[in-house]
């Protein structure tokens, strides 16, 4: 995460129910959420080698080796090691080549793919009002097959991007878009990597 979740807590007051971590490589942030007591907490990894250790580090909450969008089925991962598989994407890389030189994408893997909505129906929907989202450029999708989910989310981080970093990657004016329905406006957003960064929206009622 490039903005702080620890203040953001703060400056909005957040009083979040459940995290859903979409895209959660190796649980990085569940030191986090525990610090601020999230208790309720889904982690979703789709590369088999991530989700591996993310088993091993992350005891205390419920694991999904599965990729989300806005359909179900397989698809294909471009896979990286350089940067321990954090740049990896259903999407091809394409300024992300020239941006990181070093961080090459020599493997592909075959990853299992469903909807939020189809996981959330076997799910208590109401113990989780927060998505922290981090797909490379694949948001759009995931968001479209959680079109009955975010009925219920309070707060929702995501990685955004201003360039094509992968290729037919989402802008962020279309993510602002698809959530203005749901009353989820954002309120802050960095830039770190130039052409990507990371944004925070809020429920308006919130």
């Amino acid at each position: 995460m490039l903005l702080d979740l620890e203040e953001l807590d703060i400056k909005y007051q957040m009083n979040v129910s459940g995290v859903l971590h979409i895209g959660a490589h190796y649980g990085e942030e569940n030191y986090v959420y525990q610090k601020l007591n999230y208790s309720n907490k889904i982690f979703f990894e789709p590369l088999s080698k991530n989700f591996s250790v993310l088993c091993t580090k992350v005891r205390d909450a419920a694991l999904f080796n599965l990729a989300l969008g806005s359909r179900e089925g397989r698809d294909i991962m471009y896979v990286e090691s350089a940067n321990q598989g954090q740049s990896s994407s259903i999407l091809k890389p394409k300024l992300h080549l020239q941006q990181y030189p070093h961080i090459t994408f020599p493997s592909r893997e075959q990853i299992k793919l469903t909807t939020l909505d189809k996981i959330m129906e076997k799910i208590d929907g109401t113990a989780y009002n927060f998505i922290n989202m981090d797909v490379q450029g694949y948001e759009l999708e995931v968001l479209k097959g959680a079109v009955h989910t975010l009925d219920r989310i309070d707060y929702l981080m995501c990685e955004v991007n201003r360039a094509e970093v992968y290729e037919n990657c989402c802008m962020v004016e279309e993510i602002d878009e698809f959530l203005k329905p749901y009353n989820l406006h954002r309120v802050e957003t960095t830039w770190d990597g130039g052409t990507w960064g990371d944004a925070f929206y809020v429920r308006s009622e919130v």
